[in-house]
């Protein structure tokens, strides 16, 4: 399993700002819409649905389709989970 470095929201900022990269925000499209970093974009690794959460078959698809495979991104979620199953779909 590859490791992933964990970085601070500070740190995302510098990269986004700086150096180019950008953010993806991994939420759902609720806890998107209900607050997220200026300039993010959201591509859901899971949809919320009537029984929980369902996976998101459609989620490299979008990425690769809306940033290339040689994007620099950020995957951040609410408390890392998700983000770093993203992370892992994407590399993989």
């Amino acid at each position: 399993m590859p490791s992933f470095p964990r970085i601070s929201p500070a740190e995302a900022q510098a990269l986004v700002s700086n150096n180019g990269y950008i953010y993806i925000d991994v939420r759902s499209e609720h806890e998107f819409e209900a607050g997220h970093p200026a300039g993010a974009y959201n591509v859901p690794l899971m949809h919320m649905a009537a029984g929980g959460m369902s996976p998101n078959p459609d989620f490299v698809n979008v990425i690769l389709a809306s940033f290339g495979s040689e994007a620099n991104v950020i995957v951040g979620c609410k408390a890392g989970g998700r983000s770093l199953r993203a992370a892992e779909a994407l590399v993989a």
